[in-house]
Order: structure tokens, then sequence, then C-alpha cells
């Protein structure tokens, strides 16, 4: 049986933690618990990069060393050899964000493939993750989800995005590193789900080395795996999914309304719980055909996967089952799931810290805005302070 106990212990948590580190991540989330701090700090973030202000020192030592692993992946080693000796692996993630052009979208996969390789000499790092819209713009996703005829030119770009993602993911196979493949907004997701299965076909047949993405916010998700997972038996391959969640909820509904549609997303945060964890239990009851990177800070749904893994005498090391969690949040979960030996393994993202801005504001957003997030972290992170203070007016007696 499982210790229902198991993320309670905060020495674990912040072992990697100095008093330095704790005091930083305090201040953190201290703020943005504090309400239209994000909004107000996102405001004057973009206005001072406008203005070409000097701020990269200030978002060095504060957002970015709370959320990012540094600037380069030889950068990131000496943190991703910590967290391995506390039995968390890493995921590198290149978080550079809003690329328009096909230079750069050529670039992005050279990028991705060079950290393919680089992850398939590090034994720390068992998967790379990739974006669609890093390869190719969101309109032509767009566009081919919604079955649009594209004209020469657009047909020309969406051949160059499949030979950009189809090189992605031979690299992982050539080098046998799993494959995460981020899912976006619905209006462009069924053109990615499509080509991710054709990957999947091709790499998979032996064991899952190409991962899609299942944002369980859609209501759909379920029945989407459970058709797949059909397809994928009569024809012969494995599956891979990364199981969350979900990120643009706001954004969905906003558009649903707007263009007159039934909303995809589930009615209420208790229904897209119970969506997760049916989704996540599918997957776990079908572990001989489907792999799975469960992606969540909910120690409720983890400790269900747990639970199951239990019951169907499943090993916690068992390399079809990883349990995930984004660099600077939920370490109570990553830590000490590492300390019972199942497959914890931590989103590092790392880039040149002008270029990563973007994403470190949407993760500030995100936090501020799921319900219950920053709280949570704030009092683990009290709770941790308070155990380290207590243990220092001991030794000082």
């Amino acid at each position: 049986m499982i210790d229902t106990k198991i993320f309670n212990n905060t020495k674990h948590a912040f072992v990697l933690k100095s008093d330095e580190d704790l005091k930083r991540s305090l201040f953190l989330f201290s703020m943005m618990n504090i309400p239209y701090f994000v909004p107000v700090s996102t405001a004057a973030t973009n206005l001072a990069l406008n203005l070409k202000l000097p701020i990269e020192p200030i978002v060095k030592a504060t957002i970015f060393k709370q959320f990012c692993g540094g600037v380069s992946q030889d950068d990131c080693m000496p943190l991703v050899k910590q967290m391995r000796k506390e039995n968390v692996y890493s995921v590198l993630d290149y978080s550079v964000e809003g690329k328009e052009n096909e230079e750069e979208f050529d670039k992005a996969a050279d990028t991705k493939i060079e950290i393919i390789k680089y992850a398939s000499k590090t034994e720390e790092i068992p998967f790379a993750v990739a974006k669609p819209t890093g390869l190719g713009r969101f309109e032509i996703w767009e566009k081919v989800t919604a079955n649009d005829i594209l004209n020469d030119e657009e047909q020309a770009e969406w051949d160059s995005v499949k030979v950009r993602f189809e090189r992605v993911c031979q690299a992982a196979y050539d080098h046998d590193t799993k494959l995460l493949i981020d899912a976006e907004e619905t209006w462009m997701q069924d053109a990615a789900d499509n080509f991710v299965e054709d990957m999947m076909k091709k790499f998979n047949k032996e064991k899952a080395i190409i991962f899609n993405t299942l944002q369980c916010y859609r209501w759909d998700r379920l029945s989407y795996v459970k058709a797949i997972h059909e397809r994928a038996k009569k024809e012969g391959f494995k599956l891979g999914f990364k199981t969350v969640r979900g990120a643009y909820m706001e954004k969905e509904n906003k558009r649903a309304k707007r263009h007159g549609y039934p909303t995809p997303i589930c009615e209420d945060k208790e229904a897209t719980d119970v969506n997760f964890n049916a989704v996540m239990c599918y997957i776990i009851d079908n572990i001989d055909d489907i792999s799975q990177f469960i992606g969540t800070h909910n120690e409720v749904s983890t400790y269900m996967a747990l639970q199951l893994m239990s019951q169907k005498e499943i090993y916690l090391s068992d390399d079809r089952i990883w349990f995930g969690q984004l660099y600077g949040m939920s370490d109570h979960i990553s830590f000490n799931l590492g300390r019972i030996n199942a497959n914890a393994i931590k989103l590092l993202p790392f880039g040149p810290i002008k270029d990563v801005i973007p994403y470190l504001i949407r993760r500030a957003q995100e936090n501020s805005s799921v319900q219950g997030q920053t709280g949570r972290e704030l009092s683990l992170l009290r709770e941790e302070k308070q155990r380290r203070d207590g243990q220092f007016v001991k030794r000082v007696e």
C-alpha cells in the first residue's frame, strides 16, 4: 500500500533548495498570490521590453531562476545531475516561443534534434519535447484542421512543416529518446493529432517513442483515446500519451462563445478532474498497449495512479509510466515520488533569458489563474521555512 501522507514531507520536497533559494521562492509566490500583481507586472515587463530597458538581470535573479534551468543545455546539467541524485529525471525544453518564419522554424527543428541527441547520451534525460507550432505557423495548422483548401504557397509551407516534424520524430527513434508532442488549441489540434498518429504508426512498432498530449479539460479525450486504441490494436503499433489537464481553457471558452459553437471544455474543474482521472486510469488499465507520462500537479490524481499501479502489481519503476511536473512547482510531488523509486521527472525549460520571457509570463499567468496553485506552493514553502527555523533554534539551544 502507498502511504497516504507521501506528499507531506517538505524536507524531501525542498532538499535542493538552499535557505536563500527558499526565501526567493517564498517572495515570488507571495507576489503572485496578490490580486492583479501578475497582470500588472506582465504589462510592465512587456513595456520594458518594448523600450529596450535592461531588465534581464532582474528577470534572471527572480522568475527565470525559479522556473528555468539555464540559458543552454550545458548550463542546465549541474541542476539535472543534482535532481538525478534525488532520483528525479529531467526533460530539457528549449522554451523560446513566438517565432513566425520558415528560417526560424528550421532552426527550431535543428535545435530539437540537437536536444534529442544530447539527451540520448545522458542517462538523466529520458525524454525530449516538441511543440507543433514551434515547427510551423499556427495558421497553417488551423487551416489543415479546418480542411480548408491550401493554395500552392500554403501547400509548400505545410509540406515543409511535415518534413520538419518527421525529421524530429525520426531523430527520437534513431536515438531511442522518447518524444513528447505538446497539445495546443482545439482549432489546430486535429491536424496535429492526425500527424502524431501517423508518426506513432511509423515509429512505435515495438514500444512508445512518440507521445501525443491529451488535454483532459476537453470532454472528448476519453472517447478519442478509446478510438485510437482500437486502431492501434488493429494496425499493430504502441501508443504513448502525456496526460494533462490543459492550458487554454479561458481562450477556448471565449472562442466558442464568439463563434457560436458548443465549448469543447468541461463545464467546471470538478468535471475536468473526473475526466483526467478516467483517461489516466484507462491508460494504466491498458499498459501493455499504451505508455503514459502523467503530467499533473494534483496530489489526488497522483495518489490514485500509485494506488492503481499497486493494485495491478505494476512496478513503480516501470518505464511505461512516468510522473511529470514543471520545474519550480510541485516539488512535494516530484521529490517524494523519487524517494519511493517512482519514475519522477521535471520539465526543465531553458533558453536565452530575453527569448524565454514569453514562456515565463505564461507560467506566472497560469500559476495565478489555476485555483489554489499559488496558495498551495506558498503554504508548503512556509512550512519548510518554519521547519528549518525550528531546527536552527534547537541547534542554538
